[in-house]
């Protein structure tokens, strides 16, 4: 399988968090979680005083763009580029460039190492969330979304179940 790379996708303005959930949705449905790893909006904090108050609120660092980790091939364009809100990849012609590890660097949201004390067959309690207090045996992780999945009963039916590596404890 090919690597994966960031790449920057242009968006109607306003429609970033749309085009996020849309493409989330199209991976679900598609069974495209190996090959459309994240999906960003990415974020800053931005202090405004109104009022003579201070708060600090989130503002989009990127307006009008999103970024993705993915596998470029054809069904992976394809999804992207046919999501409702998005006008294009960043490149040049029709030709998606992937931002470099440098490009990444930069911008303040490249990968940082993860260290966890648990692998595959471990048992693990959730110590939070709507999970919380479920024990389970981790089926797989997934280092990129930073998850761990584990099955669930639920109506008598043993169901996956991705929960976050900050709310899972080995047992």
């Amino acid at each position: 399988m090919s690597e994966a790379n960031w790449y920057v996708v242009h968006t109607y303005s306003g429609y970033e968090n749309k085009v996020k959930a849309n493409i989330d949705k199209a991976i679900e449905n598609r069974h495209l979680e190996e090959q459309i790893l994240e999906v960003r909006v990415p974020l800053q904090d931005v202090v405004e005083i109104k009022n003579n108050v201070k708060k600090t609120v989130k503002k989009k660092l990127f307006p009008g763009y999103v970024l993705i980790n993915m596998v470029m091939n054809d069904d992976t364009w394809y999804v992207v580029r046919n999501t409702r809100g998005v006008t294009g990849f960043v490149g040049p012609g029709s030709k998606p460039v992937p931002l470099t590890d440098e490009e990444m660097k930069n911008l303040g949201i490249m990968d940082k190492e993860i260290i966890i004390d648990f692998t595959e067959g471990d048992s693990i309690t959730v110590t939070n969330g709507a999970w919380e207090g479920t024990e389970g045996v981790i089926q797989s992780i997934n280092f990129n979304k930073q998850s761990v999945t584990i099955n669930v009963d639920m109506f008598g039916r043993e169901t996956p179940v991705e929960i976050s590596f900050s709310d899972v404890k080995k047992l």
